[in-house]
């Protein structure tokens, strides 16, 4: 373990975020550089709890303790390698994710978690900075070829796996470049495309080629890649979006936050000069109270909105887990996000029942009422609260209430492959679709879910295509297939 009296003597503590008003000037990362010294002792704060819940709680399965007391007695290399034993991008991870480790750590039943988080993004980046990430070229070529079709982590980390395995791996990205939601839906300031681009890069230089500008089933047949390759793995993403069905649905300026974000992020990949779906100087509102909303949120402050409003038609979260709610399950918390920090105000127990329209057919305001929340067997169900009619003024409207499920287009079609009446691919226990051959991972196969899950059905994944083509492998398989998010 590490210090032994660490979280006795130490408090948590994270980076400080930069001042409101200097960031909403740009779209760099909005944290403060966190002393080498600080870290060290959050590190620390690591206890010998006998079973590390964090473990099990990360569906990685990334060995925490082990790092944390490596990067408290300062051995950051030993750390880098043991974190990428189990992560193939925790750089990622350690921007994105929601960290459902901390919420499993033992230390957080009583007392705030470590910062497992904080620790693992620094020795990534620290290990980048050292250049001791290197290619990790095959000891040996196989002559077997896999396609991967999507480069979001779930696609990356399968085809980074297989390419180990000494398979040569083609990825399929219908974008321009790789990265999928990683590329156009996490805003600059969540994560600097730099930090993607590197990675790519490695997963280059290690020998996976990618072809891009190639939507497989348009593009390019699946019957080619099913006669050019061995094994196909589809890690195309839960992409298709909730909608709202309400009167004036059709009105000009209600857009879904993913065509919102993409044009942002490229602005910032210097493609065009300003976003055709900019918020700049208007009321703005966003119909969904999750991580995507705050992005819209955060990307319309940075383009200079003059109004920004967050619905959620839940109710407000408390501060504290609820005794229904106990450690080590995810608490259901009131959460700030940097960009809550930045503006807008959010509005909860609020339901949207039309749009309402200028004479030239543009959205001009909302109406709304307030809801109560009941248990509707399971499922909550929402009941207007009489009197509690208001219209907010809107010119801009972004949706960002999830996904509901794999594109059921050509590809599938192609290929043959299943969708069920939930909107995902199934996959048996070899994570392999009613295709021989064919595999499916990611939200594709589970719904929309977490990047951490993701990457770990894509390391999973590529065990599975290994031990079909070789008979066995040493692959490691963090999780087993499920077509239900768990988290």
């Amino acid at each position: 373990m590490a210090d032994p009296r660490g979280f006795i003597e130490h408090d948590r503590h994270l980076p400080r975020r930069r001042p409101t008003d200097l960031r909403l000037l740009d779209w760099k990362e909005v944290y403060e550089p966190f002393p080498e010294a600080s870290l060290r002792a959050q590190a620390s704060r690591c206890m010998d709890c006998g079973i590390p819940f964090c473990t099990s709680g990360c569906p990685l399965g990334n060995i925490i303790p082990d790092w944390n007391d490596l990067v408290y007695r300062g051995q950051w290399r030993e750390a880098a390698d043991r974190l990428h034993a189990t992560n193939n991008f925790p750089e990622f991870t350690g921007r994105l994710c929601p960290a459902p480790c901390e919420t499993s750590c033992v230390l957080g039943i009583h007392r705030p978690a470590v910062t497992i988080k904080q620790v693992e993004v620094r020795i990534v980046d620290k290990a980048w900075n050292e250049e001791w990430i290197r290619p990790h070229l095959p000891g040996e070529h196989t002559g077997k070829r896999v396609a991967v079709v999507g480069s979001g982590p779930a696609g990356l980390a399968a085809a980074q796996q297989l390419t180990r395995a000494g398979h040569s791996v083609v990825v399929y990205e219908r974008a321009d470049r790789v990265g999928g939601l990683l590329r156009y839906g996490i805003p600059e300031f969540k994560m600097e495309k730099s930090v993607l681009d590197r990675r790519v890069q490695q997963m280059r230089d290690e020998g996976t080629e990618f072809v891009l500008n190639a939507a497989v089933g348009v593009d390019i047949a699946a019957a080619e890649l099913s006669a050019r390759f061995d094994a196909v793995v589809l890690a195309c993403g839960s992409t298709r979006p909730r909608d709202l069905d309400i009167a004036g649905r059709d009105l000009g300026g209600i857009h879904q936050a993913m065509d919102f974000l993409p044009l942002a992020n490229r602005v910032q990949e210097g493609d065009i000069e300003e976003s055709p779906l900019s918020a700049e100087g208007l009321d703005v509102i966003i119909i969904g109270g999750g991580d995507t909303g705050a992005d819209c949120l955060g990307t319309s402050l940075r383009q200079g909105a003059r109004s920004v409003r967050q619905f959620e038609i839940m109710p407000q979260p408390g501060e504290s887990r609820p005794d229904e709610n106990p450690w080590p399950t995810w608490p259901l918390i009131h959460r700030v996000s940097s960009a809550h920090e930045e503006g807008g105000e959010r509005e909860f127990s609020i339901n949207t029942v039309r749009f309402i329209g200028d004479p030239s057919g543009n959205v001009s305001s909302l109406e709304t009422v307030r809801v109560a929340t009941s248990d509707g067997n399971g499922r909550p169900s929402f009941d207007t609260v009489e009197g509690s009619e208001e219209t907010f003024d809107a010119q801009m409207v972004l949706l960002a209430m999830g996904f509901v499920g794999a594109e059921n287009g050509p590809l599938l079609e192609q290929f043959g492959v299943e969708l069920n009446a939930s909107g995902v691919v199934p996959r048996d226990q070899n994570w392999e679709t009613n295709i021989e051959g064919v595999f499916v991972c990611g939200d594709m196969g589970r719904g929309q879910s977490l990047i951490v899950w993701a990457i770990a059905e894509g390391r999973s994944t590529a065990a599975a295509v290994d031990r079909h083509l070789m008979g066995e492998t040493a692959l490691p398989t963090p999780i087993e297939p499920t077509s239900s998010p768990i988290c």
